[in-house]
């Protein structure tokens, strides 16, 4: 007998679920505010390699503490969660995980070819973090051939030392222009470059515009701008709240900079809606 389709119109449902089967989602690890509307249409970003992040960014939700090993049957059951799901565009992303020699490079891999093994139609974007600016890293995530390759840049590069002190702003947009220049000449497939960044942290209207600018150099051909929400009192606080008209204005910059797809709003994070952004870019 076919096994019945978890149903994600039921947000506890999915939470239960995905509890059951050892698996975490970044939509409630990070808080995401779009939780209810991206599971009840059938998106979920799934978090691998644990729940504790090896960097200590002061943005985010995700816990610090010291990371668990690797469950080596992830992979699998990952594929086996979007089958069940009935999804056609899966999204993975992951903690930082500098403890790993390789950084969990062939942990997304396994991931990645798990689930097109399972499901050959079906389209799968990967955010990762830098892997340390190792190109032989990056290569063994694009062997696997996600069709959209995303790692976010963040904030512009002011705030890094005092909210990303163990990132590095250069390194990032070298890990986006790798991707972007050498991908269809060496695996014969051009994924998507997708990146995001938030705004209210403490930056200027000028230094958004030039961060868009060097996204624009590096290659990204999908940019999100939202607005940094503080995940509770104990994190980085709002600088300011940036209206819609202003997220308007950053999507115009950006557009007029040459970005193909550019998705700006208040709410809007990296992985929000990625299905429809995908398509839209094709």
């Amino acid at each position: 007998m076919q096994k019945k389709r978890i149903s994600i119109s039921d947000i506890s449902e999915l939470k239960k679920s995905f509890a059951g089967q050892g698996l975490n989602t970044v939509c409630q690890s990070a808080k995401c505010p779009n939780i209810g509307e991206c599971f009840k249409h059938n998106t979920a970003t799934f978090l691998i390699m644990g729940k504790h992040c090896s960097r200590n960014c002061s943005f985010c939700a995700v816990e610090k503490q010291k990371p668990q090993a690797l469950d080596p049957s992830e992979p699998s059951k990952i594929a086996k969660a979007v089958q069940d799901l009935g999804l056609s565009y899966a999204v993975i992303t992951s903690v930082t995980r500098d403890d790993l020699p390789d950084g969990g490079a062939n942990h997304f891999a396994k991931t990645i070819s798990e689930i097109k093994r399972l499901l050959p139609d079906i389209k799968v974007e990967v955010l990762t973090p830098d892997f340390f600016g190792r190109t032989e890293l990056i290569d063994i995530v694009l062997r696997a051939k996600p069709d959209v390759f995303s790692h976010n840049i963040e904030m512009v590069p002011s705030l890094y030392p005092k909210i990303r002190n163990m990132a590095d702003y250069n390194r990032s947009l070298s890990v986006l222009k790798y991707i972007s220049s050498i991908s269809l000449s060496t695996f014969h497939f051009s994924p998507l470059v997708k990146t995001g960044i938030m705004v209210g942290l403490g930056e200027t209207f000028d230094e958004i515009k030039q961060t868009i600018r060097d996204i624009k150099n590096a290659g990204a051909d999908i940019l999100t701008i939202g607005q940094y929400l503080a995940p509770t009192k104990r994190h980085w606080p709002v600088a300011k709240e940036y209206s819609e008209e202003e997220f308007k204005e950053l999507e115009m910059f950006a557009k007029s900079a040459g970005i193909k797809n550019i998705v700006s709003g208040r709410y809007v994070r990296s992985s929000y809606m990625a299905g429809k952004y995908f398509q839209n870019s094709k």
